[in-house]
């Protein structure tokens, strides 16, 4: 038994290299592409920044930290006046 397929379509097997339904012309469009960043993106972008930003400064104050922790376990350091006058300057930097 045998089985005759027969060709479907205008395509030409000696010239592969043609397609049917093209021309070979390109049109080129006038139109431009752009794109919108909507500014909570843009405050989302800003933000990872200054964190990576953050991240990456070295912290240059290990000695001044470490010599903050010993005066803080100190009882005798923590009196009124040490706390008075780191409040005021914590207010007066969020406030001032």
């Amino acid at each position: 038994m045998s089985m005759t397929i027969d060709r479907v379509g205008p395509i030409d097997p000696i010239q592969p290299g043609k397609r049917p339904g093209k021309t070979g012309q390109v049109h080129e469009s006038p139109k431009s592409d752009s794109i919108s960043i909507s500014s909570e993106a843009q405050e989302k972008a800003e933000l990872l920044r200054v964190q990576e930003l953050v991240a990456a400064a070295p912290d240059m104050r290990l000695d001044r930290v470490a010599e903050l922790k010993e005066k803080i376990n100190d009882p005798a350091y923590l009196n009124d006046s040490v706390v008075n006058a780191t409040a005021s300057k914590l207010i007066d930097s969020l406030f001032g």
